[in-house]
């Protein structure tokens, strides 16, 4: 039963993502690397080794970083092919909880006492962020990212409307405007924050995204109360 979950290193692709995603565990612990580097074939036996270790109780899945299809994911885990060789941990739930390692050597070591580590609940959340840009603030709707999302979306004198984006998504697109409309209409309210951020490159630990865009208002005075926008999308809605 559910064969795969116990298999060793699943190779993630169209045919087995439904596989990996769609069964009883969801912890998957993933490898990112080249199938063309030299030491391919050493990290795959590594791996294999390792996640016998594990098996049933996390899904092995490795993601071949220099197939173009698989670009969404690298982007997905803030992870570049120039990287080289990554591991995370993730956490399948109403989100994805995901999980980096505090070392770059991926021995057999490293990743049997990883993965030890995360079953044993002593690893923390990985969230990822851009660094904060010098112009965040220059323009009507103000640019977040991860570094500087508290301090802006929960200061307790600010009402903040926060658009999360991805930069391929055409809604998004479609929303941009009356985005930028809304961010004129309140630049020089005092109180009134109108922000965005890619949630494809930077994530919060108070705010679950699930599609894109999603809106949430977090009002002032309230201790960190975060309120999700459903309503209409006009300027005057908004």
């Amino acid at each position: 039963k559910q064969w795969y979950q116990r298999r060793v290193a699943i190779t993630a692709g169209d045919e087995t993502a439904p596989m990996i995603f769609g069964g009883d565990i969801k912890s998957h612990f993933l490898i990112f690397g080249d199938n063309e580097h030299e030491a391919h074939a050493d990290l795959m036996a590594v791996f294999r080794k390792v996640s016998k270790g594990s098996a049933g109780k996390l899904v092995h899945v490795y993601v071949n970083s220099g197939k173009a299809d698989n670009g969404r994911i690298l982007e997905f885990f803030g992870i570049k092919k120039e990287d080289g060789q990554v591991t995370r941990i993730i956490q399948l739930g109403e989100g994805v909880d995901k999980y980096a390692p505090d070392f770059t050597d991926l021995t057999e070591e490293n990743l049997a006492k990883f993965a030890s580590d995360y079953l044993s609940g002593n690893l923390k959340k990985h969230l990822n962020s851009e660094e904060i840009p010098e112009d965040w603030d220059a323009l009507p709707v103000k640019v977040l990212v991860g570094k500087n999302f508290e301090a802006v979306a929960f200061d307790e004198t600010k009402d903040v409307l926060v658009e999360f984006y991805a930069p391929w998504c055409g809604h998004c697109k479609q929303l941009t405007p009356i985005w930028d409309e809304l961010g004129e209409k309140y630049k020089d309210h005092e109180s009134i924050v109108i922000a965005k951020m890619d949630s494809t490159a930077n994530e919060v630990a108070d705010v679950t995204v699930k599609g894109f865009p999603t809106l949430k208002f977090f009002p002032k005075e309230s201790g960190k109360k975060v309120v999700d926008y459903s309503g209409g999308r006009t300027l005057e809605d908004f």
